[in-house]
């Protein structure tokens, strides 16, 4: 039974698949960003999909541009999915190259972008949990474009199974990535041509990204002057793991900026994962010990609990108010909603019902989401991978469905 239900409910998902499949340029009047990317994910064997949530053994480059359509057809804030393949450039996000690049491409790309800048600056993106590969490009291409940024854009994207119920592999992928996004801030740091080096992180890759400063500053003895700006938005970090960060990265840290909100739910079932200490992003900064903390380390606070923005989780507001994101081009500039908003109700009913950072899932939850799934389009999309991991895990018929995908065709149980 749950086999059947997952093939049914995948089939009737929100977005579209394979929606980085390249095509014609066809909107005159379409912005377009163009980034860097640098991922450690496997190759996915769908070429519309470019990377799976897989570990890679080494990183990867890839050239991509994103053609965003005109404001009247879209808010600030918004990633416009397209509704139907191929995409139309006029009304939709759509991917206008997506090429891959050995080292010296990259270097060269780097180098190239880095020159068209007024300030020879570059600004790198660590998403969050739950994203696939299309989620953060497409969310970084529209927090670029919404903030004015113009700045050279790296993406650093890391193995994220794109599911609620993958937390516990999620987060050792951020762990597992450390070194790789150390090493492209070594570059950065090495390279002449490069001037400024702001940071924005969301979520879980703000472990990530802090990790890799920390790993830095130990290693060179501080940490370099170019990196200006880092800001952490919606921090999926213990605070007191961040007060010792802090302190490795000595007393010429950059500009932190911190985006707290109180009502994040998603990092309220994070705390209490990680045993009831309290996550970064979820703070009151008005409260002791956290004020005179954040005024010792000059950390500037931006509170958007009051903000009506970002996913039903409340866990994307940066990205999602306009307001938000064209701070953030203002602080860049100045100093030189991410998950995807792709959140149904049964989404929110499983993350209140899961206990435990190990577990994939709480069969109640499944079953209380289930109903919703029939209404709810954005459950409907994610449904189907949370059903396929919950039986995998209890050894259900739907492990052979939904484990033995295109990425993984030869896990336990599957056809031959």
């Amino acid at each position: 039974m749950l086999g059947i239900l997952v093939f049914v409910l995948a089939a009737c998902g929100g977005h579209p698949k394979g929606v980085l499949t390249p095509v014609a340029d066809t909107a005159p009047d379409s912005s377009r960003v163009n980034m860097l990317i640098t991922t450690t994910r496997s190759r996915s064997a769908n070429p519309g999909e470019m990377y799976s949530g897989e570990r890679a053994q080494a990183a990867t480059f890839a050239d991509m541009t994103v053609s965003i359509p005109p404001d009247t057809v879209r808010k600030a804030g918004e990633v416009a999915w397209p509704k139907r393949m191929p995409p139309n450039p006029a009304t939709d996000f759509a991917t206008l190259k997506a090429d891959d690049l050995d080292m010296a491409g990259a270097k060269s790309w780097l180098s190239a972008s880095v020159r068209k800048t007024p300030d020879r600056s570059v600004l790198v993106f660590v998403h969050g949990f739950n994203n696939r590969f299309e989620d953060s490009v497409y969310r970084f291409a529209q927090i670029v474009h919404d903030s004015g940024v113009r700045s050279a854009p790296i993406l650093v994207t890391w193995p994220s199974r794109g599911s609620l119920l993958a937390y516990g592999y999620d987060r050792e992928s951020t762990n597992y990535t450390r070194n790789a996004l150390e090493n492209l801030f070594q570059y950065l740091y090495r390279d002449p041509e490069v001037k400024e080096v702001s940071i924005l992180a969301h979520s879980m890759g703000n472990w990530l990204a802090l990790e890799a400063l920390r790993q830095m500053a130990i290693r060179n003895g501080e940490l370099p002057a170019k990196f200006k700006n880092v800001m952490l938005a919606a921090p999926d970090v213990d605070v007191d793991v961040f007060r010792q960060q802090i302190d490795d990265m000595g007393k010429k840290h950059p500009n932190f900026t911190l985006f707290v909100s109180r009502d994040d739910r998603a990092l309220a079932v994070s705390r209490r994962v990680w045993g009831d200490v309290s996550r970064l992003g979820a703070i009151d900064p008005e409260q002791e010990p956290y004020k005179k903390e954040l005024e010792d380390n000059k950390i500037m606070v931006i509170d958007l609990t009051k903000i009506k923005a970002g996913d039903r989780l409340n866990h994307g507001k940066f990205a999602e108010s306009p307001e938000i994101v064209r701070l953030i081009g203002s602080r860049i500039s100045d100093g030189q909603t991410l998950t995807d908003s792709r959140v149904g109700l049964g989404d929110q009913i499983l993350v209140a019902t899961t206990g435990t950072a190990a577990a994939v899932g709480n069969a109640a939850g499944l079953v209380l989401a289930a109903p919703v799934a029939v209404v709810d389009q954005n459950t409907r999309d994610n449904y189907a991978g949370h059903l396929g991991g919950s039986a995998a895990r209890t050894g259900g018929r739907a492990a052979t469905t939904g484990g033995c995908d295109r990425t993984r065709p030869t896990a336990p149980g599957c056809p031959r």
